[in-house]
């Protein structure tokens, strides 16, 4: 299309009916035409595959696969099948509860087309509601140091890249850098693909950054990421002290040691058990939320006294069987209600 690189985008879906028409619709109306959009519906019990094959009925450029369920943990297969079928010389990330602002892939492809150099380019991301009627957050803060974001050299985002992340659905990557590294990656017990893949590429080359509102990663309580909280923060301990094994020359220039992996885990696990906690009194499991927020005060030393003393509240109302929604949002702090 006037000679501009076509993009494919992936697009697993799982019980999304709430949300696949909006995730379409975000690329429908992108500035930037020349797309590719494939949907791998792993075997949804709901109505996602036949809204989104509605859609793909009336828009030539949308492709719908169907599969047997496989689940969370065998995530790669169902990415790397897509990336398969994919024709783009670029691959962008969109899970279909999350969805993007217009200009998005026009300014990316913009930028990969202009440095050769970048492997992959990506920005933030509104954290938002799941009615999109609240934005908590702009994800992430700006940096002081101007060649962070671009990984430049290649390697310098590695120990932001364990401590944040980069949004997934901001993410639009080479397609030769991609398959060059073996394709989406998983593995370390993870349910995703996007933190074992991005330490692959975070070697390889530069990263072009856009610091602008790319799109909106919609936040609710039965999400993976809220599900499998401390699982996450287990498998990415393992992920980056795999790294230091298989590029200990590369980690120890940017000072990343074993040491400081193990005391940054051991850090977030506190946190991660007792955000866990919080998640289950959401969904009314009392005695998960219990068990969580006793992992997070009694285990891993003296660390993180502040998000101890939370558990112990959560512990609290776990025995009256209620959430803490309405004393965060009494507070005026950030909540889930």
């Amino acid at each position: 299309m006037d000679g501009k690189p076509l993009v494919s985008i992936i697009s697993p879906a799982y019980n999304h009916e709430k949300y696949v028409s909006d995730c379409i619709r975000s690329v429908q109306a992108q500035a930037y035409t020349n797309w590719e959009l494939l949907i791998i519906d792993d075997g949804s019990t709901d109505s996602t595959f036949h809204i989104a094959a509605a859609c793909a009925s009336e828009d030539d450029r949308i492709k719908v696969f169907s599969q047997k369920n496989i689940g969370i943990f065998r995530l790669a297969e169902s990415y790397n099948f897509a990336l398969s079928k994919c024709s783009g010389k670029y691959i962008a990330v969109l899970e279909c509860d999350d969805l993007w602002l217009p200009g998005k892939l026009e300014k990316q492809v913009e930028l990969l087309e202009k440095n050769p150099q970048y492997v992959l380019s990506w920005g933030k991301a509104y954290i938002s509601s799941a009615d999109l009627s609240q934005n908590y957050s702009l994800s992430p803060e700006d940096s002081d140091d101007p060649d962070l974001y671009f990984n430049r050299p290649p390697g310098k985002f590695l120990e932001r890249l364990m401590k944040s992340g980069i949004p997934a659905l901001t993410l639009l990557i080479r397609k030769d850098a991609l398959t060059g590294t073996g394709g989406f990656l998983q593995g370390f017990g993870l349910p995703l693909v996007d933190m074992p893949t991005l330490a692959e590429l975070v070697m390889k080359g530069e990263f072009g950054y856009i610091s602008e509102a790319l799109g909106h990663w919609r936040i609710y309580p039965t999400q993976v990421t809220k599900t499998y909280t401390t699982d996450m923060t287990r498998g990415f301990w393992s992920l980056f002290l795999s790294i230091i094994e298989k590029y200990p020359d590369l980690c120890n220039k940017y000072h990343l040691t074993k040491k400081k992996i193990n005391d940054y885990y051991k850090n977030i696990l506190v946190i991660s058990y007792s955000r866990s906690g919080r998640y289950k009194l959401i969904r009314r499991d009392f005695k998960g939320a219990r068990a969580d927020y006793i992992s997070s005060i009694f285990n891993y030393g003296m660390r993180q006294p502040l998000w101890k003393t939370r558990s112990i509240i959560g512990l609290i109302f776990s025995y009256l069987h209620t959430d803490i929604e309405w004393l965060a949002k009494f507070l005026g702090r950030k909540h889930y209600s």
